[in-house]
């Protein structure tokens, strides 16, 4: 009885953690979008996702997505080129992310791929999809000839924070706590040798994680200064020390060395994005 009498407030407090952790898709959806509309990087399709930023966003925040959107995208490609795209991509807790548009633009879709989030919020994807022609259509050019099943809550077609133990980290954790937001998992947060034993100890053969202020000092120096250009930003330590608060973790598990090819995020200085 005490038990059963205890469930419907799990619910709801199971509820509202869930809806603070969808907010934080429109968050990131919109920062893009504002970084997107002062020229950081160029994607055509995420206007026909989410709306225009009301207010500008901090330089340190775009700058963050920069280094975030670019040093994903070479891990991604460096995989996909490496495989010949006879690979699946599974992106969890996909949001708006609008990687499918991008990668079939420049021919590099792999064999499948998967988006996974709240039922809310594929929902809302799959609206959009439908109702935009230049969404719809390059999903169904890549399935001439092949069913394809766009349903109410289903479409068939991480960067983790680091360093957490800090008074910064605790910081960061706090703010998400405000926003009844907890971190889950925080616990292998505390460095990146963490990081890489949480992936080895799941059974991962190889795996490495280097924070974005790295990721950042990697990128194309020409495309850096050109982007630096953009806003003056007034608080680099702020900056740093955000940006030493997140990573990039990849690992493999297979015989053709995949570990290795994607090791060397210093070719990011030789990627155009």
């Amino acid at each position: 009885m005490a038990a059963a009498a205890r469930d419907p407030l799990s619910a709801v407090g199971l509820d509202e953690a869930d809806e603070a952790v969808r907010g934080t898709c429109e968050d990131a959806s919109v920062c893009k979008r504002f970084a997107v509309s002062v020229g950081y990087w160029k994607d055509p399709y995420l206007q026909y996702f989410v709306r225009q930023a009301k207010e500008r966003k901090a330089p340190e925040i775009n700058r963050g997505y920069y280094a975030r959107v670019h040093g994903v995208s070479y891990l991604i490609k460096a995989f996909l080129k490496k495989t010949e795209c006879n690979c699946q991509i599974v992106n969890l807790g996909a949001g708006m992310d609008t990687l499918f548009w991008r990668l079939k633009d420049e021919n590099l879709l792999p064999k499948k791929y998967f988006e996974v989030d709240f039922p809310m919020i594929v929902a809302r994807k799959i609206h959009n999809i439908k109702s935009k022609p230049p969404l719809s259509k390059p999903i169904m050019e890549s399935h001439s000839g092949d069913s394809l099943l766009i349903g109410g809550t289903l479409l068939s077609h991480s960067l983790p924070e680091v360093n957490m133990t800090d008074r910064f980290g605790q910081i960061m954790i706090e703010n998400l706590q405000r926003r009844q937001c907890n971190l889950a998992g925080v616990e292998v947060c505390r460095s990146l040798d963490s990081q890489r034993e949480r992936l080895l100890l799941n059974g991962w053969e190889t795996a490495r994680a280097i924070d974005m202020m790295k990721v950042y000092s990697f990128l194309p120096q020409a495309d850096v200064k050109r982007i630096e250009g953009l806003e003056f930003l007034d608080e680099k330590e702020l900056f740093e020390q955000l940006m030493q608060h997140y990573c990039i973790c990849w690992a493999s598990k297979d015989s053709s060395n995949l570990g290795n090819v994607l090791q060397h995020l210093r070719g990011l200085a030789n990627i155009t994005f």
